[in-house]
């Protein structure tokens, strides 16, 4: 005789029961990586580059005042307030307003250095790109930059000899005394090229680069560079065109390179000529006068 063995009831899962869903188990959230960000973090480096860039504007308009600002308190006390027009064609301080601008360079340098090198902890020459690329060897680097400035210089003396027009601001202020004219010589080659190039195309230029592609880069950088240039230049449409021509030139010769050195290397030695011309001039006019 068989025996029945008592049948067992089966209890469904929490998850089948209709009437008793079951909970949903809590997902620990995890916090956002910088990979979740995506395309995010080029602007943010975007964002940086150009901080630094305003800072090296409002630099350049403020600390030349600074530096001028004891020897105009002195010319206050000695002879009065002068009015707009002696201020303009006082020597001594466009002198001191042209000197102002080699700590304008340094401290410049100084914040760019910070950033970019994070306060000493990665290599601040590597990050900016400051070397020679790898398969140009830097004699032949050097060869190839000094001609392309030389014919960015007789590209520049064609332009400006054939359309011509009025005294710059920049020639007026070198031509108010001959300290002045040393001066701004000796800004032009010791430490304007450096300090531009690392701020425009070392730090700037990357960035955006790597945010919107090279051709916007090229392009924002070179007119951001001749834009800053253009008071010094603005009666003179001519020499715009020049400065515009030679920034899309060191940029370019960034983009193509990838290196920051033959950028460098050409601004240097196109402002070294024509700093050569600036100080020779005045004993050329002499001679032959």
């Amino acid at each position: 005789m068989f025996t029945e063995e008592p049948s067992q009831q089966i209890t469904p899962l929490p998850e089948e029961h209709a009437d008793h869903p079951a909970p949903v188990l809590a997902q620990e959230v995890q916090p956002t990586s910088p990979q979740s960000l995506g395309w995010w973090l080029p602007w943010i480096n975007v964002g940086k580059a150009v901080l630094i860039w305003v800072v090296s504007v409002l630099l350049l308009l403020f600390v030349p005042v600074i530096v001028a600002l004891p020897y105009l308190i002195y010319r206050i006390v000695e002879f009065g307030a002068p009015s707009p027009e002696a201020l303009a064609a006082d020597k001594t301080l466009i002198f001191f307003s042209v000197i102002g601008i080699l700590p304008t360079h340094l401290l410049t340098f100084v914040v760019a250095w910070m950033f970019i090198s994070e306060g000493g902890r990665r290599s601040f020459w590597k990050a900016v790109g400051f070397e020679w690329p790898a398969n140009i060897r830097p004699v032949i680097g050097g060869l190839l930059s000094v001609l392309v400035a030389v014919i960015l210089l007789l590209a520049a003396w064609l332009v400006t000899k054939f359309w011509g027009g009025n005294k710059t601001q920049l020639d007026l202020l070198i031509e108010s005394s001959m300290a002045t004219r040393f001066a701004t010589a000796f800004v032009a080659v010791a430490t304007a090229p450096l300090v531009e190039e690392l701020i425009y195309r070392g730090v700037v230029y990357p960035a955006i680069e790597k945010a919107a592609g090279v051709g916007v880069a090229v392009v924002a950088v070179s007119l951001l560079f001749a834009g800053v240039h253009v008071f010094q230049y603005m009666n003179n449409i001519a020499v715009i065109v020049v400065i515009t021509l030679l920034s899309f030139t060191l940029t370019i010769a960034r983009a193509v390179t990838g290196k920051l050195m033959p950028s460098f290397v050409i601004h240097l030695v196109f402002n070294g000529i024509q700093s050569i011309i600036l100080v020779l001039a005045p004993f050329i006019d002499k001679g032959t006068g």
